[in-house]
């Protein structure tokens, strides 16, 4: 049984890279949009509790079970009691962030909800209180912590 560490990441802090290159590690990336949607554009009406069900199930399973930083899991993940680290990005990283958004070759459309969201989402990040918190340092990627 494995000492498994549930880590949720904001998006392009290197969860992808991780699960690929976890040296040592047995690294699983929950994408939370493989539970969220039944099909495009219609949600799954199980979801955060089928994603729950599926992180639960890996526990022990995986050193690192990476997850969504979406504040919906976030709350599931403090209402079933499981441990987690949230790792994202300083207020002040956002131009690096859509930098490596744009390089990565994400939607339009996604890079436009994260500029509009960016204050709101790492203010709710840096006021909770249930998770372990690691602000990343400009330019710095999950593996550097790790």
């Amino acid at each position: 049984m494995k000492n498994t560490r549930v880590i949720s990441g904001f998006p392009g802090i290197g969860k992808s890279y991780l699960f690929n290159n976890g040296k040592n590690m047995l690294v699983i990336d929950s994408d939370s949009s493989n539970f969220s949607w039944l099909e495009p554009g219609v949600r799954d009406p199980e979801f955060p509790h089928n994603y729950m069900k599926h992180i639960k199930k890996n526990i022990g399973k995986y050193d690192i079970i990476l997850v969504s930083s979406h504040k919906v899991v976030r709350d599931a993940l403090r209402e079933n009691n499981i441990s987690y680290t949230i790792y994202y990005p300083s207020m002040e990283s956002k131009d690096i962030y859509i930098n490596r958004y744009t390089e990565r070759g994400n939607p339009e459309s996604f890079i436009e909800l994260v500029k509009e969201n960016w204050g709101l989402w790492i203010s709710e990040i840096e006021n909770e209180t249930y998770p372990e918190k690691v602000k990343l340092e400009d330019g710095a990627f999950l593996s550097d912590y790790i």
